[in-house]
């Protein structure tokens, strides 16, 4: 009975490891620019389903390029975050909602105070059906006259990303008392949980 019972332990174990494996093998990736990408990742970290949120440059041509480099608008990258998330739990679709209503799409090469084409409002789809999702969600938004003027995000496919220095890092969450936290992501981070509560962890 003892052996049976470890038998059974040793069963479970694997399963779950098994379980776990799996669910990492099914993670899925999706690369969004929209502003100064402490704010935006401070918000999808939030949202269950997802794994993990780095921030970093996409978009343009210069390689390995530091903050630095990026905040010269030279290199063409803009500033993104990269979401690891689980389709079984939030949908891309899901993901889309959150980044259209996080920020304003209708403002080229901004995002309030931030100016640059690094914090251009952009959407880096890594395969055939997340830019038909997109595109359809643009679309939609711009027949429907939601913004007073036409959406500026580009929809453009993805190539490669750069993390970020290791300080731009789950930024929000290490310098909470930082004036730009408190006074630009704070408020932003607050409404965002009361409008979407229910897809939170």
């Amino acid at each position: 009975m003892k052996q049976l019972n470890t038998l059974l332990i040793v069963l479970f174990l694997f399963l779950m490891t098994e379980t776990v494996a799996q669910n990492k093998n099914n993670m899925e990736m999706a690369t969004f620019g929209s502003g100064c990408f402490w704010c935006s990742e401070a918000i999808f970290q939030q949202l269950k389903g997802v794994e993990a949120v780095a921030s970093g440059y996409s978009g343009g041509n210069t390689k390995s390029p530091t903050y630095k480099d990026v905040g010269t608008g030279h290199t063409g990258h803009a500033e993104v975050v990269q979401i690891t998330y689980n389709p079984e739990l939030i949908s891309y679709s899901d993901l889309l909602e959150v980044f259209w209503q996080t920020h304003d799409p209708t403002t080229l090469n901004r995002q309030g105070a931030d100016v640059g084409t690094q914090y251009r409002s952009i959407i880096l789809y890594h395969n055939p059906e997340q830019k038909k999702l997109a595109e359809s969600y643009k679309e939609k938004l711009n027949k429907a006259e939601i913004y007073d003027n036409p959406i500026v995000t580009q929809i453009e496919e993805y190539d490669t990303f750069y993390k970020a220095e290791n300080y731009h890092q789950d930024y929000y969450s290490n310098n909470k008392a930082q004036p730009y936290c408190s006074f630009v992501i704070t408020p932003k981070l607050e409404k965002f949980k009361k409008i979407f509560k229910h897809k939170l962890k």
